[in-house]
């Protein structure tokens, strides 16, 4: 399948923790339930990118997106949880969670079909580099 990011050079298709690179970015897309489930799980796909986003530019492409999504989703929470006291956060907490599964799951499958996936309703603090 052809990559949409371009091709990378040899060396840096290599073997990435023992795994190919769309299986390292599927990965990568679902270290986000780490967030969801536990709140600090943020950590996960923070260190997973940063460690290696300088191997591969599709490694630094997904690795973005999430962080565009970690950090739209955190704002996004400080204004639903507050609104949890006058009870219209619940539902929209509620949405938010739903999307933010739906969004984990789709990025991963498209992940793992070499392709990259801008998250919905994503603000995007780290832009794309231009080639």
């Amino acid at each position: 399948m052809t990559d949409l990011l371009g091709t990378e050079p040899a060396h840096l298709d290599a073997k990435v923790w023992g795994m190919d690179v769309p299986t390292y970015c599927m990965l990568l897309h679902i270290s986000l339930f780490a967030y969801y489930f536990t709140g600090i799980g943020f950590i996960a796909p923070i260190i997973m990118w940063a460690v290696n986003k300088d191997r591969n530019t599709r490694i630094d492409a997904h690795g973005r997106v999430v962080l565009n999504w970690i950090i739209s989703s955190m704002i996004y929470l400080a204004v639903i949880v507050p609104l949890c006291f006058v009870l219209i956060g619940l539902p929209l907490f509620f949405i938010w969670w739903v999307c933010s599964v739906i969004f984990t799951i789709v990025g991963a499958v498209k992940a793992s079909d070499g392709e990259l996936w801008a998250y919905p309703l994503s603000i995007p603090f780290f832009r794309q580099p231009v080639r």
